[in-house]
C-alpha cells in the first residue's frame, strides 16, 4: 500500500468512528412586549463537534397512527405513540431518516401545527454531586429525540414542558440541557438537571433571557405556579441531598443545586449577550451568575438577535481573555423563531433559518405554512456535495475563513449578507399586512403564497451564495498565478 492510500485509508477509519455530537450552543428568547415586531422570539446557534456534517430541512405531515404503536427513538428509546402525530417542521441530521434508527436525528427546532415551536438544546454540565444520587440514564430523553418526540404531541408550550417533564420523570434524562418552548402566548425555558429533575420558567413578557451551556435558573418561586413549573419533589430532593446549603422555595436555585455555575465558558457569553442588550446596565465580567432575565434597553429586532449570535468580544473587556465566542467556526445552523400573536393560525410562526455557520449568510425568513422545500436544502451528506445548500454556504465560509488570503474576503461576502438580510428584516412587516389582507380574502392562496415566498428566498439567498463563491474562487485562482523564467518552465514542463 502506498503512503497516499495508507493517509486515505486512516481519515477514512477515523470519520467512521467520529460521532458527531451538538454541542456548546448558546441561546436568546424575547417576550413579545420586548421584541421591536410584537413577536415571542426564540433563537439559537446549534454548535457542532465537527465541521461537515449537513442538515437537511424537512416537513412532517400529519399521520393517523394505529393504537398500540410503540416509537422506537432513534437512542434505542420505546415510547407509547399517540393516536395522532401533529405536522410539524424541522431541521435534522443529513442520515436522520436514512438508516432507519441508525441515523442520529438532532431535529434541532421545529414549529407544529399548533404553532408550538421548540429549540433544542443549549447542553449543560450536571455536577457530580448530583449525578451521585439520581445518575443520568444511558437510554433516557436526549437532545437528539427531543422535538421528534414533542413536537408531533403538543399542543401548547406549557404542555410541551409539562409532557418533555413527564418523559424525564418516567424514563429519565442523559444529558444536561437547557430548552426552549414557545406558542402564541407564552414562552418557557426548561432546564433538565439530573436523571429525573428539571425546571421551567415562563419568560417575563417584557424581558429577554440569554443562556449558554451552563444551568440557568435561580432565584424562582417554587410557589408561582402560574410562571414556574418542575418535577414532583425536587425541593425535597434537593434538601434531603445537601446539593444547597438552606433551599429557599421563594428564591430557588435550581443552577447551583444541579449544575456547575461560575464557569467562564459559559458565564462570558451570557455576559457578552446582556452587555449586547442591556448596555446602560454594567456588570462586571465573570460573576458566579447573571440575572436570569434583563429588560432590554430597546426593543430586539431579528437583527439585534442576529447580532447576539454573531457576536465575539471585539471591543469587550473579554477581548482576548475569553476563549469561547458566541458566534463560531463549527455552527452546523442557526435558527431565529417569531411567534406573531396576531397573525392568522398558519402563518404566526416565520423561522429565520441559516444552513452552516452564522457568519457566512443571512438569516432567511420561511413560514412554517410551508409544504414544499427546495431539493438543495434537503440533500448534502459529510461529503461535499456542490448540489447541497448546507455545502454551498459551508464552502463559501472556508473560502472567507482568516486563513485564506489574510480573511481578505470575510468582510466583503459579511457586507453582501449584512445587504440582504437587511432587505428581509425590512421587507417582513409589509409581506405580513398582505397576508393578513389575502388570508380574510382567501385562507389558501394566503397560504399558498406563503409557501412560494418562502421557497423563492432560499433559493435567492442560495444563488447569492453560488454567485459570491464564483467570484471568490475566480479572484482566488488569480492570486495563485506565478511567472515561470524559461529555466523554471523547462523543468515543470519535463516533471
Amino acid at each position: 500500500m502506498t503512503t497516499f492510500s495508507k493517509k486515505i485509508l486512516a481519515v477514512a477509519i477515523t470519520s467512521a468512528i467520529m460521532v458527531p455530537t451538538a454541542q456548546a450552543c448558546t441561546a436568546v428568547a424575547v417576550g413579545k412586549n420586548a421584541s421591536a415586531s410584537g413577536a415571542l422570539i426564540i433563537a439559537r446557534n446549534e454548535d457542532f463537534s465537527i465541521n461537515n456534517w449537513a442538515k437537511h430541512m424537512v416537513v412532517h405531515p400529519r399521520q393517523t397512527i394505529e393504537d398500540g404503536t410503540v416509537w422506537t427513538l432513534s437512542n434505542g428509546l420505546k415510547v407509547p405513540a399517540p393516536n395522532v402525530s401533529y405536522r410539524y417542521t424541522s431541521i435534522a441530521d443529513w442520515d436522520a431518516y436514512q438508516h432507519s434508527n441508525d441515523g442520529k436525528v438532532f431535529e434541532e427546532r421545529g414549529v407544529n401545527e399548533y404553532n408550538v415551536a421548540m429549540s433544542s438544546t443549549t447542553s449543560a454540565e450536571v455536577n457530580d454531586k448530583v449525578k451521585a444520587v439520581d445518575p443520568l440514564v444511558d437510554t433516557g430523553i436526549i437532545e437528539e429525540v427531543m422535538p421528534t418526540l414533542i413536537l408531533p404531541q403538543a399542543k401548547s408550550a406549557r404542555e410541551a414542558v409539562q409532557l418533555l417533564g413527564h418523559y424525564v420523570e418516567q424514563y429519565g434524562a442523559g444529558e444536561g440541557n437547557g430548552i426552549q418552548f414557545s406558542d402564541k402566548d407564552e414562552i418557557w425555558y426548561m432546564e433538565i438537571g439530573s436523571g429525573h429533575h428539571w425546571m421551567a420558567v415562563r419568560v417575563p413578557d417584557d424581558q429577554y433571557l440569554i443562556m449558554a451551556n451552563g444551568l440557568r435558573i435561580h432565584g424562582v418561586d417554587l410557589n408561582d405556579k402560574k410562571n414556574v413549573m418542575a418535577s414532583r419533589g425536587v425541593y425535597d430532593f434537593v434538601k434531603k441531598h445537601n446539593l444547597l446549603k438552606n433551599p429557599d422555595r421563594k428564591s430557588f436555585n435550581f443552577a447551583k443545586a444541579f449544575g456547575v455555575i461560575n464557569d467562564p465558558y459559559n458565564i462570558d457569553r451570557e455576559w457578552l449577550g446582556q452587555q449586547l442588550l442591556t448596555p446602560s446596565v454594567k456588570q462586571k465580567p465573570r460573576q458566579a451568575q447573571y440575572p436570569l432575565f434583563m429588560k432590554p434597553d430597546e426593543k430586539i429586532s431579528v437583527l439585534d438577535v442576529a447580532n447576539v449570535l454573531r457576536a465575539d468580544y471585539k471591543g469587550t473587556a473579554l477581548e482576548g481573555k475569553s476563549e469561547r465566542p458566541i458566534g463560531i467556526d463549527r455552527q452546523a445552523e442557526s435558527h431565529i423563531i417569531e411567534m406573531y400573536p396576531d397573525m392568522p393560525k398558519e402563518l404566526s410562526a416565520v423561522i429565520w433559518q441559516t444552513v452552516g455557520t452564522v457568519e457566512d449568510t443571512a438569516f432567511v425568513p420561511i413560514f412554517n405554512a410551508m409544504d414544499e422545500i427546495p431539493p438543495a436544502y434537503t440533500v448534502g451528506t459529510d461529503q461535499y456535495d456542490d448540489q447541497s445548500a448546507w455545502w454551498t454556504y459551508r464552502s463559501l465560509g472556508t473560502l472567507t475563513n482568516k486563513h485564506v488570503m489574510d480573511g481578505k474576503y470575510a468582510p466583503v461576502v459579511r457586507s453582501v449578507w449584512d445587504n440582504v438580510e437587511g432587505q428581509y428584516v425590512n421587507s417582513q412587516p409589509y409581506i405580513n399586512s398582505m397576508l393578513k389582507t389575502m388570508y380574510k380574502q382567501d385562507p389558501d392562496m394566503a397560504i399558498q403564497f406563503a409557501n412560494d415566498y418562502s421557497n423563492g428566498l432560499l433559493s435567492r439567498t442560495l444563488d447569492k451564495a453560488r454567485a459570491l463563491k464564483s467570484q471568490l474562487m475566480t479572484d482566488l485562482t488569480r492570486s495563485t498565478e506565478k511567472k515561470y523564467s524559461p529555466e523554471e518552465f523547462e523543468k515543470i514542463k519535463n516533471l
